[in-house]
């Protein structure tokens, strides 16, 4: 791993679920890990209801978008979260791979969005801790 880990979310369109994550752990990381998110069929424009319910947190995803998942991108990175992209995702050797299952929040609505979104926080913040802990 190196100095400064480089944390790599993956879902299917990165409009939801690997946007609040790369959002959530930007914020709470302050600097001190690097985080991307990517999607294995980039959706056109980001989830609203996860915006929204991001917004209401204070935090601004205004400068995100849906980026595509290239080999560069997982290559370069240490840690790579995948969240339902399934056999889309490329496996590198020596990388550390966590799956979170967590429900889609595409065209739900933001009352069923917010509970997705907390248990994504939950796991950024435990995710936070351990690579501040050493952990790879």
């Amino acid at each position: 791993m190196t100095s400064r880990p480089v944390v790599l979310f993956v879902c299917t369109h990165n409009a939801g679920r690997s946007l609040a994550a790369k959002v959530l752990l930007d914020h709470y990381a302050r600097g001190r890990v690097e985080v991307r998110s990517a999607g294995s069929e980039p959706a056109s424009q980001l989830n609203p209801s996860v915006v929204a319910v991001l917004i209401e947190r204070g935090l601004d995803p205004a400068k995100e978008f849906p980026k595509p998942l290239t080999v560069d991108r997982a290559r370069d990175s240490d840690v790579i979260v995948t969240m339902g992209c399934g056999d889309s995702c490329p496996v590198f050797p020596g990388k550390r791979y966590l799956d979170w299952d967590l429900e889609d929040p595409a065209g739900k609505p933001v009352e069923i969005v917010r509970p997705i979104i907390d248990q994504i926080d939950g796991r950024v913040r435990a995710l936070l801790a351990d690579l501040l802990a050493g952990g790879s």
